[in-house]
C-alpha cells in the first residue's frame, strides 16, 4: 500500500471519498486511529488492518475513480470492481460498486436469483437498523474468490441455496469482516491455535431465512439478512466443525467460551463494533458455533 506520508495529502484532497470511508469505520476524516498508529490510510484497511475490499453504495460509486488514481497499480476486473494496490508491498484492494436495491423486482428477484422481501418491504421497520440495504454485491463464478480480507472471500458469506444460479447477490458489511479478523487476532494473542474461522452462515437472503423461522430456528428479522452477522467456528482442519480449542479431548461449551471471550474482548477494545453474541450448542446435525454481529447495540443469548 502507498506509504501513509504519501497517501494522506491525496486523501485529504478528495474529501468526497475520505468522508464515507472514515464514517464507515467510526473515525473522523483526517484523524489518526485511537491507537495512535498510521493515518487516514489505515481507515482503508479497517481496525484490523486486514481488509482487502471496500463496498460502495450506488450513491458513492463515483468515488471509486479518484481513489483508484491514488495508487500505483490499477486493474479493472469487471464493470463493478476496480482492484488497486502498490508495488511496495504487493497488497491489493478491491473497490466494489454495489448494484442498487431498486434492481430487485417486485417478485423478489434480481435476474434469476431469488432474494425475497426485506422486513421494511413488509412494513416491519423496527428501527433504522432494519432499513432496506443500499444495494447488493454481484457475485459471479469469476469473482466469488475475491478476497475481502486476509482470511475471508466473497464466497464465504453467500446464502447456501440456489447453487446453480449465477450471478448471486450478497449483502455484506465491512465492519463484520473487520470484527471477525479482530476476533482471530485476539484468539491468537491468547495462545489459541486459530489459523482460520469458518463461516457456517453469513448473508441469508430473506426468502432463505424465512424457511427456518420458528421455534428453535432463525429469527424472523435476523441480522444475517442485513449482511452484518455470521455464525463462525475455529476450523483449522477444514471439516466445518468447531475445533478442540483447549485440547482437553472434547469439543464442548468450554471451547465456545474461549471464542465468546475473544468476541467480548474485541468489543471492549472497539466499541464501534458492538453487536450480538450468541452461543449455540451442538445438535445431531451441527457443531457448536458462535454468532457474531455488528448491529450497533449489545445483545447476548445462549448458555455455555
Amino acid at each position: 500500500m502507498i506509504a501513509p506520508r504519501r497517501l494522506l495529502p491525496a486523501l485529504l484532497a478528495v474529501a468526497a471519498f475520505v468522508a464515507p470511508v472514515a464514517a464507515a469505520s467510526g473515525q473522523a476524516p483526517g484523524t489518526e486511529p485511537a491507537n495512535g498508529e498510521g493515518t487516514v490510510a489505515d481507515t482503508l484497511r479497517g481496525r484490523s488492518g486486514r481488509l482487502l475490499a471496500r463496498f460502495f453504495a450506488p450513491r458513492h460509486s463515483m468515488e471509486i475513480e479518484p481513489i483508484a488514481r491514488l495508487f500505483g497499480r490499477r486493474e479493472q476486473k469487471n464493470t463493478s470492481t476496480v482492484t488497486v494496490g502498490d508495488s511496495t508491498d504487493g497488497m491489493m484492494m478491491s473497490l466494489i460498486s454495489m448494484l442498487p436495491f431498486t434492481e430487485k423486482k417486485k417478485n423478489g428477484r434480481v435476474g434469476d436469483y431469488h432474494i425475497g422481501r426485506f422486513p421494511e418491504e413488509k412494513g416491519r421497520l423496527r428501527s433504522p437498523a432494519y432499513e432496506n440495504p443500499d444495494g447488493f454485491i454481484e457475485v459471479t463464478l469469476d469473482n466469488k474468490d475475491t478476497p475481502v480480507s486476509e482470511h475471508f472471500r466473497l464466497a464465504d458469506f453467500l446464502t447456501h441455496d440456489q447453487k446453480d444460479v449465477w450471478p448471486k447477490y450478497l449483502v455484506l458489511r465491512e465492519a463484520l469482516i473487520d470484527k471477525l479478523e479482530l476476533v482471530l487476532v485476539e484468539l491468537q494473542r491468547r495462545g489459541i491455535d486459530a489459523q482460520r474461522l469458518t463461516v457456517i452462515s453469513g448473508f441469508r437472503s430473506p426468502q432463505y431465512n424465512q424457511k427456518g423461522v420458528g421455534r428453535g430456528g432463525r429469527a424472523r428479522d435476523s441480522r444475517h439478512q442485513f449482511g452484518d452477522a455470521a455464525d463462525v467456528v475455529v476450523d483449522n482442519d477444514h471439516n466445518g466443525r468447531l475445533d478442540d480449542l483447549n485440547h482437553d479431548g472434547r469439543v464442548n461449551s468450554k471451547d465456545m467460551k474461549i471464542m465468546a471471550d475473544a468476541v467480548e474482548s474485541v468489543e471492549r477494545q472497539y466499541p464501534e463494533l458492538v453487536g450480538g453474541l450468541g452461543v449455540y450448542r451442538a445438535t445431531r446435525s451441527r457443531s457448536p458455533f458462535v454468532h457474531v454481529d455488528v448491529r450497533g447495540t449489545r445483545a447476548r443469548w445462549g448458555r455455555f
